[in-house]
């Protein structure tokens, strides 16, 4: 078996493997199978997570955990590479500077690098110290032969071939100054936006409320603003949102909620609130925790138009029967394989990018 066919093969064990250990919490049968190894290692770290990052709540994590285990098939892998040679990678070092915002955000591009047969030099967010390790510690046990494709480092970077770094635009401008002479891939700030069209079922908008609040609006796939017709009554938003209501009881979020709403009264904007979320009116994408900005529209075309102009600041457009390229309501959060950052395919440049 090619080393390709190896560390294909070690994924599809992780994706079996965190399946099993989500369906053992859905059917509250952990308890039975402590004795395994990987399952006590498991759920120790998506218990103690929040202790280090207390965004990552052990529900957030396994959330991760259970969108990669639907991701990492034998199928969806094979599918995904199908279009892909990647016997035509000249094996390079790969240093990765990780986000932490959400958990196991850079666990997709450590599956590039090593998928195409090449070897990762991490340095992680201060914010996710622990999961990705953890997954790759069970990628090795199963797949010895990985153990030198993968090295964490909390030193300056030195001895790669390529990078691929995220941040925010203030950090990547540092990025860009660092790493600019070699082969990048340099991620900034993104948004993701939802647009309503007013035909929308109850049931869509619940699931528009997991693009929001899922990971407590952190991510760049989370929705922060939404686009609504001129005449929308905003109660029946508001309304399906209710399901989401216990997101206050988390602290941090409570927190950043009583903070933001402070400011926007203390500044005398016109805001909606309903106990939990706050509305305001605004063109910019990015709204802080808490907070959901919101645009009224009169002309589809003039808003597709308005979006594509901004398509570089966009991961995702949430709709339905608006665009080509939207994405259905509640299905943020659960990308695909191909689903790459900024639209950037990682696999390609990695592939065409040869070692110095």
């Amino acid at each position: 078996m090619t080393h390709s066919n190896l560390t294909i093969e070690a994924f599809v064990k992780l994706g079996n493997f965190l399946r099993t250990f989500c369906d053992l919490i859905e059917q509250n049968t952990l308890s039975d199978h402590l004795n395994d190894k990987w399952i006590s290692a498991f759920k120790s770290e998506a218990e103690r997570a929040q202790h280090y990052n207390g965004w990552f709540t052990e529900d957030n994590c396994m959330h991760a955990f259970k969108e990669w285990g639907n991701a990492l098939t034998k199928k969806n892998l094979e599918e995904w590479l199908s279009k892909y040679d990647l016997s035509a990678n000249s094996e390079k070092v790969v240093a990765l500077i990780l986000a932490g915002n959400i958990p196991l955000v850079g666990f997709h591009d450590l599956l590039c690098v090593l998928i195409t047969g090449n070897k990762a030099l991490v340095k992680l967010s201060s914010n996710d110290q622990k999961l990705i390790p953890l997954l790759i510690d069970y990628i090795i046990d199963v797949e010895p032969t990985l153990i030198e494709s993968v090295t964490f480092t909390k030193e300056k970077l030195d001895h790669y071939d390529a990078v691929i770094a995220t941040g925010s635009n203030n950090t990547a401008r540092y990025f860009e100054y660092y790493f600019g002479k070699k082969p990048n891939i340099i991620r900034k700030n993104r948004n993701s936006v939802a647009v309503l069209r007013g035909n929308e079922t109850e049931e869509e908008l619940i699931a528009l409320g997991e693009d929001i609040f899922r990971y407590f609006g952190l991510g760049c796939r989370s929705v922060s603003k939404i686009y609504i017709p001129k005449d929308y009554n905003i109660d029946t938003f508001y309304k399906a949102m209710f399901k989401h209501s216990e997101i206050i009881n988390h602290n941090k979020y409570a927190n950043n909620y009583d903070y933001n709403k402070a400011v926007y009264l203390m500044s005398e904007f016109k805001i909606l609130d309903n106990g939990f979320l706050i509305l305001k009116e605004e063109e910019s994408f990015g709204s802080p925790i808490a907070s959901l900005f919101f645009e009224y529209y009169t002309n589809e075309d003039s808003l597709k138009n308005k979006l594509y102009t901004n398509k570089d600041n966009l991961q995702c457009i949430v709709a339905s029967g608006f665009s080509e390229d939207e994405i259905a309501f509640g299905n943020t959060q659960k990308p695909k394989l191909n689903d790459y950052a900024d639209g950037i395919d990682t696999i390609e440049f990695l592939l065409n990018t040869s070692k110095n």
